[in-house]
């Protein structure tokens, strides 16, 4: 059987990418689309699109799902999506995605660490620092910025909501197929979310524009994203794979150029370089690592 693993982190890289085209189909909803409703009803059109998927695939099977891992992860994923469109709201795009985002790898390295004794390592170091001080750039090159201090708090919890969701979602992944694992965690992610939506104005869902914002969101930034997620998660360390993902960014600001029409600034130009350098240095080492994952030694003083 040939070796998949290195893979992982392409497969880690492409769902970042997709990801990234978020913040466009969101510019693209009608008026009157609250960020924490897009938030919610992607999740649940996302869940919903996994469930089908792994039901045809017959992803699931008999085998335990581990209470705190599964718990971990739904809770993860749904604090992420509160406190990181809470986060922004606050604080603003720039400051709330440098927190949010740019926090995520370093929590990742901790978590990674502290659960399952990986060890970043010096390319970790390097291409992580690379990737955060490029999207610093690539996101601090607008005009104005302001900074709340409850908001980078929310925004930096977000990174590290998304952490713990990786190193909880690489422990179901141990035991059951990805297509089984989003499906669980994601429905019952929007099922912890949806009283939010009583509060919501959901008018916009109502509209063409507004279905094709909620599908996109659904279905390619959820369904395809995070079963090309679960794929890589399962063969890269937990510390690569949040890194990896600093690829969201990147993406989102590149459509913003391309699609959205906003300027391009050297400092721009040059995040996207430092970005593009720390991503490679990753996608490329990776996966040497991802051939033998690393995993808490058992027997041997223990």
């Amino acid at each position: 059987m040939p070796d998949t693993s290195s893979r992982g982190p392409w497969l880690v890289l492409l769902a970042a990418i997709l990801w990234g085209t978020t913040g466009t189909a969101q510019a693209f909803a009608p008026a009157g689309a609250q960020p924490i409703a897009i938030g919610a009803v992607r999740l649940a059109v996302g869940g919903v699109a996994l469930l089908l998927l792994a039901l045809a695939r017959r992803a699931f099977h008999r085998g335990r799902w581990p209470a705190v891992a599964l718990l971990l992860a739904v809770g993860g994923m749904a604090a992420y999506q509160v406190t990181f469109f809470t986060g922004v709201a606050r604080t603003g795009v720039a400051v709330g995605t440098i927190a949010g985002i740019g926090s995520a790898p370093i929590w990742g390295g901790i978590i990674g660490y502290l659960v399952r004794r990986e060890r970043p390592g010096w390319r970790w170091a390097a291409a992580t620092t690379l990737a955060i001080l490029g999207c610093g750039l690539l996101i601090t090159a607008g005009e104005s910025i302001q900074v709340d201090p409850l908001g980078v708090v929310l925004a930096m919890g977000a990174g590290l909501s998304y952490a713990i969701y990786v190193a909880a979602n690489k422990r179901l992944l141990e035991i059951h197929a990805p297509e089984a694992v989003m499906a669980v965690v994601f429905c019952l992610g929007a099922l912890v979310l949806a009283p939010l939506l009583f509060f919501a104005d959901l008018r916009w869902l109502v509209q063409p524009r507004g279905i094709l914002v909620a599908l996109h969101l659904g279905l390619v930034t959820v369904a395809i994203g995070y079963t090309l997620f679960a794929r890589g998660l399962r063969t890269v360390p937990i510390s690569t794979t949040v890194s990896l993902t600093l690829a969201e960014p990147l993406t989102a600001g590149l459509l913003g150029v391309l699609v959205l029409g906003e300027r391009l600034t050297l400092l721009a130009g040059l995040g996207i370089g430092l970005l593009c350098s720390g991503l490679a240095v990753l996608a490329l080492a990776g996966g040497a690592r991802g051939r033998k994952p690393a995993e808490p030694v058992e027997g041997k003083g223990t």
